[in-house]
C-alpha cells in the first residue's frame, strides 16, 4: 500500500517560480512527507527563497546548468518514501494533486504515475485524446499532457512537469540517468521507457492536475535551434541506452531522420504562396533549411554521443554508496 510521497522540485534561477511552487504544495489535501528543493543556480536567491519554508530540505547541485536529471537524482537518492514525485519549479500543484497521485498507484503492478499538465490553452483538454503519453513503433513519442480522458488510462511515458515513480521500481531500475544536456530534452521518457522495461505499468492520471507556466529557458527559449538540436541528438541517446542498438525503434527512427529532414528543409517553399515579395520566399526557404540542419546535426551528434554515453548523474550514487 503505498502511503507516502517525497516531492523533488529541481530548478535553476527561477526563485519566484520556487516561492509559488512551494506554496502550493503547502497547500495539499495530502501533506508530502517531505518537499526537496535542489538548486543548480549560481547565485543566493533560491536558496533565500528556501529559507521561508522551514521544513524543506535544501540541496545544492553544483554541476549547473543543464543538469535537470542530475538534480533529481540529488533529490531522489535517498528517499524511503513510497514514492518520489517529481515537480517542475514552474508547475504549480493544485490542492488535491498529491493525493490522487498516491490513489492511482493502488494497483501493484503500477510502477510510476504521471499527472495532467495544464498550460491554459483553450481547448487543450481534448486535443489528441487517443494519443496521450505514446511510444510509437518508428520510435517517437506522443504528448498531449494537457488532455483530460476523465479517467485513469495507461501510458507509455510521462511528461517530467509532472512525473512520480514508486522508490522501490525506481532503485530496481538503476536510479536517475542523466545522459542529456542542453534543454534536458528526454530524461523524463529514460525513466518511463526504464519502468516500463522492468514489466511495471505507467499510468496517466487526469485528475492529479498541475498548471504548467513554462517559465524562461536558462538558455536559448523554446522550440529554437538548441531545442530542436538537442531534441534530435537526446531522442538518438535515449533509443540507444533504454532499449539498444538492435532494437528496431532506433532503427526506424533513424530511416526516417532524412526524409524528415528533406520535408523540413522544402516546408519554406510550401509556404511560398502565402508570403509575400521574394525576400519573404527566401527567408522561409532559409528557414527550412537551418532547421532540417539542426535535426541532422543533433541526430549526428546523438549517434556519436550514444557509443559511450556520460551519464553524470552516476557520481550522485557512487557517492551515496560511500
Amino acid at each position: 500500500m503505498v502511503r507516502d510521497a517525497v516531492v523533488v522540485v529541481a530548478t535553476y534561477r527561477r526563485p519566484e517560480h520556487v516561492r509559488t511552487c512551494l506554496r502550493h504544495l503547502e497547500a495539499q489535501t495530502v501533506a508530502p512527507a517531505r518537499i526537496v528543493v535542489v538548486d543548480a543556480s549560481p547565485d543566493d536567491l533560491t536558496a533565500a527563497v528556501v529559507r521561508e519554508f522551514p521544513h524543506v530540505d535544501y540541496r545544492r547541485n553544483d554541476l549547473g546548468v543543464g543538469t535537470l536529471a542530475a538534480s533529481r537524482a540529488i533529490g531522489s537518492h535517498d528517499a524511503d518514501e513510497d514514492v518520489v514525485a517529481f515537480i517542475d519549479d514552474d508547475a504549480y500543484a493544485e490542492p488535491e494533486w498529491l493525493e490522487r497521485i498516491l490513489a492511482a498507484y493502488a494497483p501493484d503492478d503500477v510502477g510510476a504515475v504521471g499527472g495532467r499538465a495544464r498550460n491554459n490553452r483553450d481547448g487543450e483538454e481534448s486535443e489528441g485524446l487517443d494519443r496521450i503519453g505514446r511510444f510509437l513503433p518508428d520510435g517517437s513519442l506522443t504528448g498531449n499532457f494537457g488532455a483530460d480522458p476523465g479517467r485513469t488510462i495507461d501510458v507509455d511515458h510521462m511528461l517530467g512537469a509532472n512525473m512520480t515513480v514508486r522508490t522501490s521500481v525506481l532503485r530496481e531500475i538503476g536510479g536517475i540517468h542523466d545522459y542529456y544536456p542542453g534543454t534536458c530534452l528526454r530524461e523524463d521518457s529514460d525513466i518511463s521507457l526504464r519502468v516500463r522495461k522492468a514489466g511495471y505499468r505507467i499510468v496517466y492520471a487526469p485528475d492529479a492536475v498541475v498548471l504548467h507556466v513554462a517559465g524562461d529557458y536558462a538558455r536559448g527559449r523554446r522550440f529554437d535551434l538548441r531545442y530542436r538540436f538537442y531534441g534530435a541528438r537526446n531522442h538518438v541517446v535515449l533509443l540507444r541506452t533504454t532499449l539498444g542498438w538492435g532494437d528496431p525503434h532506433l532503427a526506424r527512427h533513424l530511416l526516417r531522420t532524412a526524409p524528415r529532414a528533406l520535408a523540413e528543409a522544402v516546408s519554406g517553399i510550401r509556404s511560398w504562396p502565402q508570403k509575400r515579395g521574394l525576400p519573404a520566399r527566401l527567408r522561409g526557404l532559409a528557414g527550412g533549411v537551418v532547421r532540417a540542419g539542426a535535426d541532422v546535426a543533433g541526430t549526428v551528434t546523438g549517434l556519436l554521443a550514444a557509443v559511450r554515453p556520460h551519464d553524470r548523474a552516476r557520481q550522485v550514487y557512487k557517492t551515496d554508496a560511500r
